[in-house]
């Protein structure tokens, strides 16, 4: 069934958004034009459960959740009645909460390589801690990545000797204004599940390398057999920390994220997004040996610790524990799945949902070559016509329920058919109404 009204309150605020927000948005992910462009709703004017509602009041049941961070669901009301409950105890004060100590244990307690712990309010600002923290253990400068790890100087320096550097990481053809020429060689890239790439660039700076730094899994991409244990052990090797960018993957793969579920821990290890319920909060976690050196560090910021973060994670810590969440997630994951997977099959499609069933990703074939960003802008324009936010991205969430998979199933029966015919006939260009969406994060890893 298709909305019968566009999002027109929507975009018209965002068209005045555009002369005072440079990008229209403080997240990339959040531009429309990823998306359905005069479709998809730029703003939300109120969410709930595994919904939110636009200025027009359309309803959109979200398969992509806040970008993974709510993953117990929008409004859950036991996080919020924390979060209302320290409000009145307060936020800040001239000294520090004990809920930093609280949220300290049950981090140490749950994440397999933690042994000390600290704060910050985003998954960028987390890996840049760590690898300022590498660097300060290990005396030494270069930083080898695999993936996205955010947008400071430290990542986005790897662009000055090459404009396509992040190609495969970030964003293609990004520029790296305003990032300090002194920095070009300081971050060096290897490929994902590439030993030989990494133990080239080892190699090649041997005795400068400061840190490994990789997202063990993305999407549809899933570590090969030996990849993370032979990452693992190319960083003992060479003296290397080996940093798990667990940004995406904690609290959402298992209690103890990548780590846990794939069986390698890293020296470091960084959380955002689901660690509190889409709540600004941020954690670097990690071995005694390592993390102490943060004492002698000047990283510091007054609102890291402010406590309706600390009180939203640690909250969120024990509800994904109490209700046993993830392996709710999990099912519903693989049920998605198995459903998706069926319905294109069933109208011919060469399209596949893969990956690990908390963090799922749609697939084009590579047969279709150019086709598949067209396949993909018909997609996200149909399923947002039939009130669903979602795009080759699948994060659910415990607000999900079998009732949703139904509601995907019957729209999948309306616009398969759709696309496939489009295919057949050679016009799925034409098919598309809005602006073509634009790249989105483009990594390595998914």
């Amino acid at each position: 069934m298709e909305h019968t009204h566009r999002p027109q309150r929507s975009n018209a605020a965002y068209a005045r958004a555009l002369d005072l927000i440079p990008g229209g948005t403080q997240l990339i992910s959040r531009r429309p034009q990823l998306y359905a462009p005069g479709l998809t709703p730029p703003y939300a004017a109120r969410s709930q459960g595994a919904r939110f509602w636009d200025l027009d009041d359309n309803g959109y049941l979200d398969t992509m959740m806040c970008v993974g961070a709510a993953i117990l669901g929008y409004g859950d009301e036991a996080v919020d009645a924390a979060v209302i409950a320290q409000i009145g105890r307060g936020t800040a004060s001239s000294v520090s909460s004990p809920l930093e100590l609280e949220l300290a244990e049950e981090l140490v307690a749950t994440i397999p390589c933690a042994e000390m712990v600290r704060y910050c309010k985003g998954g960028g600002e987390a890996d840049a801690i760590a690898v300022r923290i590498a660097r300060a253990y290990t005396g030494r400068e270069i930083a080898l990545f695999c993936g996205y790890h955010g947008w400071q100087d430290w990542y986005l320096a790897a662009n000055l000797e090459s404009a396509h550097v992040l190609d495969s990481h970030l964003l293609p053809g990004i520029q790296p204004r305003g990032v300090p020429s002194g920095l070009q060689g300081t971050a060096l890239p290897f490929a994902y599940n590439d030993l030989a790439s990494l133990e080239a660039q080892l190699d090649r700076q041997r005795g400068k390398v400061a840190c490994i730094i990789l997202e063990a899994s993305r999407g549809a991409a899933l570590p090969a057999p030996g990849f993370l244990a032979g990452v693992r052990a190319l960083a003992d090797a060479h003296g290397a920390v080996l940093i798990f960018d667990e940004v995406v993957t904690g609290f959402r793969l298992a209690p103890g994220g990548a780590q846990e579920q794939f069986g390698v821990l890293p020296d470091l290890a960084t959380y955002a997004k689901a660690i509190s319920n889409g709540y600004a909060m941020g954690a670097v976690v990690g071995r005694r040996e390592v993390m102490q050196v943060a004492a002698e560090l000047f990283i510091s910021s007054t609102y890291w610790s402010d406590t309706i973060g600390l009180v939203a994670a640690l909250t969120t810590l024990r509800e994904l524990r109490r209700r046993d969440a993830l392996n709710y997630v999990g099912e519903l994951g693989k049920a998605f799945r198995e459903r998706f997977n069926a319905a294109a099959a069933a109208h011919g499609l060469r399209l596949r949902a893969e990956g690990l069933p908390q963090q799922l990703a749609i697939v084009a074939d590579a047969s279709y070559g150019d086709e598949r960003r067209s396949i993909k802008d018909f997609y996200v324009q149909e399923m947002t016509r039939r009130g669903f936010f979602t795009s080759f991205g699948v994060n659910l969430c415990a607000a999900h329920t079998t009732a949703d998979l139904d509601l995907l199933d019957a729209a999948w029966d309306e616009v398969f058919p759709r696309l496939a015919a489009a295919l057949v006939a050679g016009d799925l260009g034409a098919q598309i109404e809005t602006t073509p969406s634009v790249d989105a994060f483009k990594r390595q890893v998914g």
